[in-house]
């Protein structure tokens, strides 16, 4: 190679055939493009995908691993929040068919594995059945892992969009883009006192953010500090860096010795 890039769109054409292989990794961010309530930019799921996958590259690559970054998708599944203004949102089709494209594609180079590392929640569900759509039809290894996520300490559990973690991940990576002054608590008490109905229990919900809060924010940002953002921003990459080697080497019907 001409350069010692990790970015795949940086290497010529001839570059692909000879510096990947079968083994090699490739990494895809998933963003999105969507209201973050007043205090965050629309760009934040993108901004957190862009910098986890990046970092996860780069400490990959000097750890010994193949691995290889594309370039992120932008415009994904984020209809849950088509009610606020300035939301960028594809059809739960054209992601998924955007998703079988790009596998598509891979076949076209050496590389038979795929890691998508996924900030934004609404993607999620689309990610595990492109997965499977990928194995089925290009005979590709997927794998799909999703950023920094943890509950604040004031947010029941619940702190799933432009919260506690989220906000402190933006105030390590931008802090220009954050603005604390209008940061606001509004956590899903309604949803926190459910037994059984809920995110993470027996029986889940469709839901829209705007169920929530006029702002769409599901948690606390109030309590965000970029101290903590760069402990659980860095806590990630050192957590999905230590998967590479499996990523690389992964087959389900192998018995490992």
């Amino acid at each position: 190679m001409s350069t010692a890039t990790r970015r795949f769109a940086d290497l010529t054409t001839a570059e692909v055939g000879t510096a990947l292989s079968r083994d090699s990794v490739l990494v895809l961010p998933t963003g999105a493009v969507e209201p973050h309530g007043p205090h965050l930019p629309m760009s934040t799921d993108l901004v957190v995908a862009e910098a986890l996958s990046s970092a996860v590259v780069d400490a990959g690559a000097a750890a010994g691993h193949d691995v290889w970054l594309l370039p992120a998708l932008a415009y994904t599944k984020s209809d849950e929040h088509a009610e606020l203004p300035g939301t960028m949102w594809t059809r739960a089709t054209t992601f998924f068919e955007t998703l079988v494209d790009i596998g598509a594609s891979i076949v076209g180079t050496p590389a038979r594995r795929l890691l998508v590392i996924n900030a934004h929640g609404g993607n999620s569900a689309l990610l595990e059945v492109a997965a499977r759509e990928l194995r089925r039809r290009f005979n590709l290894q997927t794998f799909f892992a999703w950023g920094p996520a943890a509950p604040g300490p004031t947010e029941r559990g619940l702190g799933i969009h432009a919260g506690w973690a989220e906000t402190s991940i933006m105030l390590h990576l931008r802090p220009e883009l954050v603005d604390m002054s209008v940061a606001q608590a509004s956590v899903a008490d309604a949803v926190a006192g459910c037994e059984h109905v809920g995110f993470n229990k027996t029986i889940r919900f469709g839901w829209l953010s705007t169920d929530f809060s006029e702002s769409g924010v599901i948690g606390d940002p109030t309590g965000a500090t970029a101290a903590i953002g760069q402990v659980l921003f860095a806590d990630r990459v050192t957590e999905l860096v230590a998967a590479l080697g499996e990523v690389a080497t992964f087959d389900p019907g192998r018995v490992r010795a």
